[in-house]
């Protein structure tokens, strides 16, 4: 049921009393409730407000003797740690003390108070017990609300304290004793409630014009002003004046005792934020409700930053941006003070809003008829199916995409606590329906779903592309922008291609790769997935801007590349690119890589497009192709980006490997890893070995991919043993500033590779007979073609550690300055790395990493396939430790994986895993280092992953960061294959 507008509320010829329950959490859920519990009022009612809330909050805009403030508070929300981050165990360990453990004392108390004030009504935002006392009491309940703590806490049981998961269902039995829900625009998924009124903003009215406002501050109308709103500054921020773009100033809400900058201005604690949002040109904070209901309500571009954890926040982010409204800022860009493109593109937008914002007399009104007597409410659904239906919501929000679905396996014990039936049917569909469904819109004819969740979900969001196309009940400026740019790419009676490659989680080997190493590399369940489409310029769908470029040219139909990037605008980045196919040619020639790399670094908003573009220049130089028709491209990644599984080599690959199928190239995929390699070494200029691409191309799931460096020697893969299970951990840190950086350590180890090289060139002639056919030194034949060897070394990891230490290691120095090994040694012989003459470099680390690299790798290999054992698990982590503590003589460690490193180590050694047959054995940083994720190894047990889960946590409580875990294994792009697919017409699917 919606109701969108009243003629307010009118004076109610009963006198009524409302008892209004607010929760514990923020301010947000009491600015709304102002609102309401205005409306109610006016209309000559009583409303006794149950608040942990200061009494400004209300007072300031309500003034009246109707109005009662009771000072309780009955629940807690979720504990943030600061602004910005949500401490999951906490919030349910405050829960269970706040409202679980004095439970029957607060039935007790709540029900004498309500039948003392004789309520007519209980209203609760939207705290649970609130629901129960009024049952209780015989008196009928409502609850106004955009989510349920049900479906909050659903997700952090799961995730961090499986001993809480009572709560959840013990929450969702309390909202069942609600009559129905008041729901809020923004809302999540509240299966606990069955009954629901949709109503619409609920938004503060103004008290000042936006004149007024800026007159009291002093601030002329051509100055442009942000209002800082975060409910408080996040811990150890300090705001500095160079953070502002020029003639801006900001308004501060919540702002600490210290010092601000001149041109920030500090608000007073009791301000009334409305007035001055609604005279600013943007705001800057966190998403809640208040603040993205008034920024619709008032028009006013939010750039926000993300909060961890708090479930609600996703839903709101999508209003606000279906609504033209918000640009998230990446969180290190807060605290850095990296603002300024951000408000640039926040003042361009165009919020369009246009609907109510009268929700709070709405619902005021709903509240009168219903206290007076008239009912809302249809039959219920049973209340072990709300709780059930709530454990899987929670469950499905914490779901990254690509991972299977399944129900928590707890799920079943929790029904059994509460004594509920545990015959009834689970109320999702099932995974095999909805793989017919998916399929059942394509033509497939060519490949192989292979069941993976990922691909069905990819191939629907296509589905779901051609209805955005085809609908005319969605007007345009509300579509995302991604969505809509690719909602126009396709043309459906064309054949599509659609190509899937995982990332991959650096087992060993890591940057020893460009050395020739032995690496092992498991592919990851997260994947990227690429449609191409190959169609005749004259049938592409062009984009306006690429049309009039042609037009103003005065040319016809041209081959023209367009790509849409999913995600994009959730990174700051443009989420298309586009591009004349001519312009990769120069002259006759397929431009050169150097000019290209310039090309794609020109907007750095588009620099993205150079791993996926940077295919098809690849292949014009390397194979000769070219390519007279037009392509349409969709790249959509599950692969984390910044954590060091790939997460680039998982587009190039997936985007070659698409284009090389619409266009009938049968590239092997080793071959292929090696031309996505040249992707990124010359066009996105990262100077990478080839591991990364190799994983992604030549991996099968749960194995470990096995390959030699020189350049990509494929051994096969190894089986992880079944008792063995492998963990990725994200520190969260993208780059450690104080750390060398990759490609100095990589410059590093080839300067030494120079050294070894001209050090045994030097013993040869000493070990060669003299004219008169005596040898100076004697030394046998082989040891004669060793130095031979080692004088026209072709990778470091070819000499063994005991030649090094015996011959070489005394003659490297432990950094070298670039001049000067040019001096002695000329070029250092590396394609992708240059020697810059006034940079040190380190020198001997990078040497001696990749060398005994090579050997614990190999060690490694062989412990995979001994006897299982405690002694097997013990010396595979131990192997992993020693990499990473090699990796941090190089330079390349960091803080953040050092840490988690060392709680890994704490666990193993812990008086609990000692006595209870540890579970964990080693962790290493990956790939290349400085930040990223490691790598876990231990037992493939329950309790292993509890310890990783506790690591996880033990590193939020530390850092205020929550750790991705990354776990499960998926098919590289060969095993994949491609899908060739085309669009069935409505009147030729099945069963229509």
């Amino acid at each position: 049921m919606r109701i969108n507008e009243t003629d307010g509320v009118s004076a109610s010829s009963k006198h009524l009393v409302f008892a209004y329950y607010v929760t514990g959490h923020g301010f947000g859920h009491a600015t709304r409730v102002v609102e309401v519990v205005r409306n109610l009022i006016s209309a000559g009612h009583d409303v006794h407000v149950v608040t942990g809330a200061p009494d400004f909050v209300f007072t300031s805009e309500i003034q009246s003797p109707r109005l009662f403030i009771r000072k309780v508070l009955l629940d807690c929300g979720a504990v943030q740690a600061d602004a910005l981050t949500v401490d999951r165990l906490a919030s349910l360990e405050k829960y269970s003390e706040t409202a679980v453990a004095p439970r029957k004392s607060i039935l007790k108390d709540e029900v004498e108070w309500l039948n003392s004030i004789k309520a007519d009504l209980v209203v609760s935002d939207v705290v649970p017990v609130a629901c129960r006392a009024a049952a209780d009491a015989g008196i009928r309940s409502v609850c106004v609300t955009n989510f349920s703590w049900d479906f909050i806490y659903a997700e952090y049981v799961m995730a961090a304290g499986h001993h809480h998961r009572s709560i959840v269902w013990q929450i969702a039995e309390d909202y069942s004793h609600c009559e129905f829900l008041i729901r809020l625009p923004g809302y999540c998924p509240m299966p606990a409630f069955r009954d629901v009124i949709d109503v619409p903003l609920v938004v503060r009215r103004l008290h000042k014009s936006r004149k007024e406002v800026r007159k009291e501050l002093g601030i002329e109308d051509d100055v442009k002003l942000l209002i800082l709103n975060f409910g408080g500054q996040p811990a150890g921020w300090k705001l500095k004046e160079e953070y502002l773009p020029s003639g801006w100033k900001c308004l501060v809400c919540g702002a600490s005792d210290s010092q601000l900058p001149p041109n920030f201005i500090k608000l007073p604690k009791d301000a009334y934020t409305p007035d001055f949002m609604a005279a600013s040109d943007c705001m800057l904070g966190k998403i809640g409700y208040g603040t993205v209901s008034e920024a619709l309500a008032y028009k006013l571009p939010f750039v926000f930053v993300r909060r961890d954890y708090f479930n609600e926040e996703p839903f709101l982010r999508n209003m606000l941006e279906f609504y033209q409204g918000g640009v998230e800022m990446i969180r290190r860009d807060l605290l850095t003070g990296h603002w300024k493109p951000y408000l640039e593109r926040a003042i361009s937008l165009k919020p369009c809003y246009e609907g109510g914002i009268n929700g709070g007399e709405v619902a005021a009104h709903i509240l009168q008829e219903t206290a007076i007597g008239k009912n809302y409410a249809s039959d219920k659904l049973s209340g072990a199916r709300r709780l059930r239906d709530a454990i899987i919501f929670g469950y499905e929000l914490q779901r990254v995409p690509g991972r299977d679905v399944s129900i928590p396996e707890w799920y079943q014990t929790a029904e059994d606590e509460l004594g509920l039936s545990a015959s009834r049917s689970p109320p999702c569909t099932p995974e095999g329906d909805s793989t017919v469904k998916f399929t059942e819109d394509f033509e497939i004819f060519h490949g192989d779903c292979q069941g993976l969740p990922d691909t069905m979900s990819f191939l629907k969001s296509l589905v779901e592309l051609d209805i955005i196309k085809d609908s005319d009940r969605t007007p345009e400026k509300f579509q995302m922008r991604e969505r809509k740019a690719a909602a126009g790419l396709f043309n459906w009676e064309e054949e599509i291609f659609v190509a899937r490659a995982p990332g991959r989680l650096d087992v060993m080997g890591g940057i020893a790769d460009y050395s020739g190493s032995l690496v092992l590399q498991m592919p990851i369940r997260e994947a990227c997935h690429v449609a191409v489409q190959k169609i005749s310029p004259s049938k592409q769908r062009l984009w306006k801007h690429a049309l009039a470029r042609h037009n103003d040219k005065g040319q016809g139909p041209m081959p023209v590349l367009q790509i849409v990037s999913y995600g994009s605008e959730l990174s700051n980045r443009g989420p298309t690119f586009d591009m004349d196919l001519s312009d990769f040619m120069d002259e006759g020639k397929p431009m050169s890589y150097e000019k290209a790399k310039k090309y794609f670094d020109t907007n750095p908003s588009q620099k993205w497009a150079a791993y996926v573009a940077g295919t098809i220049l690849v292949l014009m130089t390397e194979l000769g192709v070219r390519f007279e028709d037009s392509i349409s491209m969709l790249v959509s990644s599950a692969v984390p980006e910044g954590k060091g599984v790939s997460s680039s080599a998982s587009v190039e690959v997936a985007s070659m490997s698409a284009i090389a199928a619409a266009h009938g190239l049968n590239i092997h995929p080793r071959d292929l890893a090696l031309l996505c390699q040249k992707v990124e070494n010359h066009i996105v200029g990262a100077p990478c070995g080839v591991m990364d691409q190799m994983a992604s191309a030549c991996g099968e799931a749960n194995k470990l991919l096995a390959m030699v460096c020189q350049p990509a020697e494929l051994l096969g893969v190894v089986e992880i043993p079944s008792h063995i299970r492998f963990w990725g951990i994200d520190s969260g840190i993208r780059h450690s500033v104080g750390g060398a950086d990759y490609g100095s350590v990589r410059a590093g180890a080839f300067m030494g590779q120079k050294m070894i090289k001209s050090t045994a060139s030097g013993m040869l002639p000493q070990s060669l007979p003299s004219s008169n056919g005596i040898n100076n030194i004697e030394p046998e034949v082989d040891g004669v073609e060793l130095v031979e060897a080692e004088a026209s070394l072709d990778y470091l990891c070819n000499l063994s550690p005991h030649r090094f230490e015996a011959l070489y290691a005394k003659n490297i120095p432990e950094s070298i300055v670039g001049e000067e090994f040019s001096k002695n040694y000329g070029d250092h012989n590396d394609p992708v790395t240059v020697i810059d003459p006034k940079r040190t470099y380190f020198v001997r680390a990078p040497v001696c990493h990749p060398i005994y690299e090579n050997f614990r790798v190999k060690a490694f290999k062989a412990l995979l396939t001994a006897a299982a054992s405690d002694d097997q698990l013990t010396s595979l982590g131990e192997l992993l430790y020693q990499c990473h503590y090699s990796y941090s003589a190089c330079g390349l460690g960091s803080d953040g994986t050092d840490r988690l490193v060392q709680l890994v180590q704490e666990i193993q050694h812990s008086k609990v895993s000692k006595s209870k047959d540890g579970t964990l054995f080693g962790a290493k940083i990956t790939g290349g280092g400085s930040g990223g994720t490691i790598c876990v190894i231990g037992r493939n047990s329950l309790r292993s992953s509890e310890q990783v889960l506790e690591i996880q946590q033990r590193y939020k409580d530390a850092t205020g960061y929550l750790p991705l875990i990354i776990e499960g294994s998926s098919p590289g792009a060969g095993k994949f294959g491609h899908l060739r697919i085309r669009r069935r017409s409505v009147s030729l699917k099945p069963n229509q």
